[in-house]
């Protein structure tokens, strides 16, 4: 089986009860969440990060290992919290404290895709960059949090330096709209697309999301759902696009021409996979995506 390892950051997310003032501790952080996502899907996937010796260490260590998947973590001085307060529509906003060693990282080696992004990306560029130079197919979701990088020109750079290391690469038009103010997000996916990647999708919460390769654009609507927060919906659809795209055969490093020029008929399957996935997630509260059974009943519940 193809072994996937997830890099960044596992934290504890203190969500808000939606307009309300009391928390919840949940165990989260987007590549985390991807890691989990994956295992409950039926990847072999592993999760490398960092965590403290205390008690979020150990809610982490049990829902991770709960999923199905690998951990590898390395020690760090506390486990990282993310504080995410939830407006009246389901709308989470995020505050962060951060715990993470810049050493190099160290992949294991069967590796055979890197997933990586979000914070630990934007906290040690070099090392996550290093890791990502060495994979052999490189995924990445920038995942973007305004309230950590404030300097937005930085930030764009920083991103568009790990784009062009990435063959697949997945950001939400909510990412697009900060790092570059004013343009539309198609066309900023082009742009990426000419950086390199194979793959650049770019979601847009309930209007579906769209995909950019050299076959052209796709674009595919979302699964109506009720919405009771849209924590993690993101990272869901992370994990259901790439295991739409190992099930069928597209992230092969020998089939990379394979994926640039796949059109709808190779994509259709991922899309709607991750797609229903962010879904799942959205109708229940917190980070809690789906397995391959409950995916597929509540697929079919919806046609």
């Amino acid at each position: 089986m193809t072994r996937i390892v997830v890099l960044g950051e596992a934290l504890v997310d203190l969500v808000g009860e939606p307009g309300g003032r009391r928390f919840r501790a949940d165990p989260g952080g987007s590549p985390a969440n991807v890691a989990v996502g994956l295992a409950r899907l039926g990847a072999d996937a592993t999760l490398l990060t960092r965590l403290g010796d205390d008690a979020f260490g150990r809610l982490v260590t049990d829902h991770v290992t709960a999923s199905g998947a690998a951990l590898d973590a390395r020690p760090a001085a506390f486990t990282s919290l993310a504080i995410v307060p939830v407006d009246a529509a389901g709308v989470p906003s995020y505050d962060f404290a951060l715990s993470w060693d810049p050493a190099p990282v160290r992949l294991p080696p069967d590796t055979a895709v890197l997933h990586t992004g979000s914070l630990a990306a934007a906290i040690v560029p070099d090392a996550v960059e290093a890791a990502m130079r060495e994979a052999p197919v490189v995924t990445y979701d920038p995942n973007v949090r305004p309230a950590f990088a404030r300097d937005r020109t930085a930030e764009r750079e920083r991103v568009e330096r790990q784009v062009e290391l990435s063959d697949v690469v997945k950001a939400s038009d909510e990412d697009l709209a900060w790092l570059y103010p004013g343009t539309d997000p198609a066309e900023v996916a082009r742009r990426w697309h000419d950086l390199g990647p194979a793959l650049v999708v770019v979601t847009r919460g309930p209007r579906g999301c769209i995909a950019i390769n050299e076959a052209g654009l796709i674009e595919r609507p979302a699964p109506p759902v009720e919405v009771v927060d849209t924590v993690g919906a993101g990272d869901a659809f992370m994990s259901g696009l790439l295991s739409g795209l190992l099930a069928g055969g597209l992230l092969d490093p020998a089939k990379r021409t394979a994926l640039l020029r796949a059109g709808e008929t190779l994509l259709s399957a991922p899309l709607a996979k991750a797609l229903a996935a962010a879904a799942y997630t959205c109708a229940r509260p917190g980070a809690d995506p789906p397995t391959t059974e409950a995916l597929a009943s509540s697929t079919a519940a919806r046609s």
